[in-house]
């Protein structure tokens, strides 16, 4: 599990291909000294577990689903890609939940300068528009932000100084792909809402929450 709050980036050094997988390897910005082997770590919001290490640099394993519903079959050697760490147990929890599972791969429909921010439009179709909600959080290639604005087919997020600076987003431009993960929290909601009995004072007792 992580925050979204990324801890620095990394530059891939190979993406290479194993029949319908892959295998990335990535020179890293943070101190990996506390990762061991099997360890998860998120590259632009994707969940991985790392396979090898040595120094700043370690590889990690991509399955064909995974570069199916993400960005990362478009990674090159040298592109820049965000990384977080997976949270400790007691760690600080500055973002909101996210798991790493990525929705899918979406398109920047705008880009605009305003002011000192950053304000992007990002392309959705209602499959998942549906667990999208205005002030509520969503995962931009693993950078948790908050949703300023929610229509049918799109939202926009701000992206202030500090995470343009910090993170890949500065550089993107209309029409570049970005993973995207929703709050897992509504589609929990809406998987309790289609069970048989519906949700009432006698289910809400049975799962402990009267």
């Amino acid at each position: 599990m992580f925050t979204g709050i990324i801890e620095g980036s990394g530059r891939i050094k190979h993406l290479t291909l194993k029949g319908a997988d892959a295998v990335l390897e990535i020179e890293s910005a943070i101190d990996l000294s506390d990762v061991s082997l099997g360890d998860s770590i998120a590259i632009n919001g994707v969940c991985l577990t790392v396979t090898a290490k040595v120094d700043r640099n370690f590889c990690a394993d991509v399955s064909a689903e995974t570069l199916d519903k993400t960005t990362l079959k478009f990674l090159q050697a040298g592109a820049k890609v965000n990384l977080e760490k997976s949270l400790r147990a007691g760690g600080y929890m500055g973002g909101h939940f996210v798991l790493g599972h990525v929705d899918a791969a979406c398109r920047i429909v705008s880009r605009t300068q305003k002011s000192g921010s950053l304000i992007l439009a990002v392309g959705i179709d209602a499959k998942l528009s549906r667990y999208i909600v205005e002030k509520g959080s969503v995962a931009v290639d693993g950078i948790s932000l908050t949703v300023n604005k929610l229509e049918k087919d799109r939202f926009y997020v701000n992206i202030i100084p500090h995470t343009a600076l910090n993170t890949t987003l500065v550089a993107k431009k209309e029409a570049d792909w970005v993973n995207i993960e929703t709050d897992i929290l509504g589609k929990y909601v809406e998987k309790l809402l289609q069970t048989p009995q519906g949700i009432d004072k006698e289910f809400l007792k049975q799962h402990g929450f009267m």
